[in-house]
């Protein structure tokens, strides 16, 4: 049987969705022509916890040790194999990955915050992100003998800057 060949997938926005062919399967971007420029993409995710486990967070008496250095090398390690676990993303070279860690006694629970950067001819929100919720996994897996209701919570692309789209901020 002949398949049908769908019209591109559009956004709300009306723009045809980049990783979807004429014929409605799944491509890897061609990035060949674009100019190399310095891209930037911030994220953030909250893991949400008790007061307490926050406490033993915070005092370093996690019995899996340091949970919050353990969180940000796992999330510069996730931003740079992004390309190895989301199957259309480019292998980039990063020219720098932060990952922050703030507890917040609000919540209670952390506030993650990752920071990428690349000269390249497409841009590291997907780094971002990844680096955020494995960090955020992260944090989960070190104290889940401690509290299994730890919630993951909010991972979003917060700004992005650099190549055709140009500058994008989230609204507050």
């Amino acid at each position: 049987m002949a398949r049908k060949s769908p019209k591109p997938t559009s956004s709300k926005a009306g723009t045809a969705l980049t990783h979807i062919d004429a014929r409605g399967e799944a491509r890897m971007v061609d990035v060949s022509e674009k100019p190399a420029t310095e891209r930037t993409a911030v994220a953030e995710g909250r893991v949400v916890m008790s007061k307490a486990t926050l406490a033993l967070i915070t005092s370093g008496q996690a019995k899996k040790g340091d949970v919050l250095a353990t969180a940000r090398i796992a999330g510069i390690m996730a931003a740079k194999r992004t390309s190895e676990l989301i199957p259309l993303c480019h292998p980039l070279a990063l020219s720098k990955v932060t990952v922050d860690i703030d507890p917040d006694a609000k919540l209670p629970g952390c506030v993650v915050r990752a920071a990428v950067k690349v000269t390249g001819p497409t841009g590291v929100e997907m780094e971002a992100l990844t680096a955020v919720s494995v960090a955020c996994l992260t944090i989960y897996d070190m104290i889940k003998a401690v509290e299994r209701g730890v919630r993951i919570e909010g991972i979003h692309l917060v700004e992005k800057v650099g190549g055709k789209s140009g500058h994008y901020r989230a609204g507050k």
